[in-house]
């Protein structure tokens, strides 16, 4: 067992002493008829009788003693109320215990109350609650950590703030309840992906649900993690994508379906990267990527819209990110050009080794020339592409799942979006000829067999179902997490996900 702290053993003989009063540290419930927020808003001076009986919970944050009474600072779901507490007003009768030794003595911030009373206005003019009863819901066993102001050179200055990232990360309890603008982010995180399903719902397409232990990795390029069924005995992968089943259930004769997909991937974690991340995934029948760019750019600017009090325009990182239609649209090649200031059309893979090494560009053996002008792509041209944009017309080596464009078919109908930097869409007109697609996955196990871990696997049971016959589809991923971060000016993805990973503390 842990060494307890000073404070934790204080905490405990506390819990101790309001057993031997005969009250419940931890009762089972509390019957609640209001929230601090609702008070705040709607208290009417002209009509207190609608408030005098008010019952509400909460996590005292701060106590401010004065003999025969205190105010108490409580927060209450989205925000903070003033309680006054006074001796006369929660003891009955001569026995005044309940204020001098359980309130007074036993009761500490970050305890969680149940308050009984009615709202008033204090003389200097703060809506507050007048308790007549105060019933403990949670003792709590471990102080909060403690902000401190100081003055140091004539200078005030915050001490002890829980500021610090990777302690957010792993207390993420602690962080929502001292961090206001944390939950503020999560809050916003939750309209957002409602207003996805909303609009997604209104035009008629079906929210599906595929495995996530799938014995195929497919639908991306991406390392997986892998697992072992006992039962069944065979090998299992975590899905990195959802995006072969969707496909099944566009086969099988949906004319539109999606999924708000939980992905997982066996790689590099960064600001941007997270093991474990969102994705949002659509296919719609008899449509191509051309109609799904109109799509993608009306849906987002609807949502950035609606989370953004009517504005298109998003301040992020320093930067102004505008949303608004219609979207610049380069091909692969123009912004390599634009950027890098070289023609991958015309270069071998020999060349194109030879650019990347001048670029300081750390490439593999393994990489191919898709790779390779991947790698070149994100250095060279990403970071210029600040406002949404479209990337069309990948070379076929990058895209193994699009179909090919009809008036160059070394080239698929694909297209990415890059906001401030970084892709947070991808969309293809789906490959729907199954001779085609297998002879693609062939060449992904060619370079599997080279050693490039993100290769996709063939899988024998989409193959199947596409020689039964897909119409013709256009499917787009959304990386939920990044979209949110630039929607929530959160420097990184661990900021938009409640409990990202993290190492081992003592690793």
């Amino acid at each position: 067992m842990k060494k307890l702290s000073e404070q934790q053993i204080i905490r405990r003989e506390k819990k101790k002493k309001i057993e031997d009063l005969g009250i419940n540290p931890y009762p089972s419930s509390f019957e609640t008829n209001s929230t601090a927020k609702n008070i705040l808003d709607n208290f009417n001076d002209n009509h207190p009788e609608f408030y005098l009986d008010i019952a509400i919970a909460g996590r005292i944050m701060a106590i401010r003693l004065m003999g025969a009474s205190a105010f108490v600072e409580i927060r209450n779901a989205e925000t903070n109320i003033q309680v006054y507490i006074h001796r006369d007003s929660i003891c009955k009768g001569e026995d005044k215990t309940l204020y001098d030794t359980f309130f007074k003595k036993l009761i500490d911030i970050g305890d969680i109350v149940g308050i009984q009373g009615y709202v008033f206005r204090t003389k200097v003019g703060e809506i507050s609650i007048h308790a007549n009863s105060i019933k403990i819901l949670s003792k709590s066993l471990k102080p909060l950590p403690a902000a401190k102001e100081v003055e140091e050179n004539g200078e005030k200055k915050v001490h002890d703030a829980f500021t610090n990232p990777e302690a957010r990360y792993r207390e993420r309890y602690v962080d929502l309840i001292l961090n206001r603008e944390v939950r503020d982010i999560f809050i916003k995180r939750g309209k957002i992906i409602n207003s996805f399903r909303e609009i997604l719902q209104d035009r008629g397409y079906l929210e599906v649900e595929t495995p996530i232990l799938q014995p195929i990795h497919g639908g991306a390029a991406a390392k997986p993690f892998k697992t072992h069924h006992n039962t069944l005995d065979m090998e299992l992968f975590l899905r990195i994508a959802p995006e072969l089943y969707l496909k099944k259930l566009i086969a099988g004769g949906f004319n539109g379906v999606y999924e708000i997909a939980k992905n997982f991937r066996n790689e590099g974690m960064s600001r941007f990267h997270n093991p474990e991340f969102s994705m949002l995934e659509l296919y719609v029948a008899y449509k191509d990527y051309k109609w799904m760019m109109n799509f993608t750019e009306e849906i987002i600017e609807e949502i950035v819209k609606k989370i953004n009090f009517g504005k298109s325009i998003i301040n992020y990182d320093g930067n102004e990110v505008n949303f608004s239609r219609p979207w610049k649209r380069y091909t692969l090649a123009e912004v390599i050009k634009k950027y890098a200031n070289i023609d991958i059309l015309s270069l071998s893979e020999k060349q194109l080794k030879e650019e990347a090494i001048k670029m300081e560009i750390k490439g593999e053996d393994s990489f191919g020339k898709a790779k390779l002008i991947d790698e070149i792509f994100g250095k060279k041209c990403e970071p210029h592409l600040i406002n949404p944009t479209f990337i069309t017309d990948y070379p076929i080596e990058m895209s193994p799942l699009a179909k090919k464009k009809n008036d160059n078919q070394n080239f698929v109908e694909r297209f990415e979006v890059i906001c401030n930097g970084k892709e947070i869409c991808n969309a293809y007109s789906e490959l729907n000829d199954p001779i085609d697609q297998r002879i693609r996955f062939e060449e992904q196990i060619n370079l599997a067999n080279k050693g490039d871990e993100e290769a996709m696997m063939l899988d024998e049971d989409f193959l199947n179902a596409l020689e039964y016959g897909m119409p013709p589809t256009a499917g787009l991923g959304i990386g939920l997490d990044r979209l949110i971060m630039i929607l929530t000016n959160s420097q990184s993805i661990q900021e938009v996900i409640f409990f990202p990973q993290m190492r081992h503390k003592n690793s």
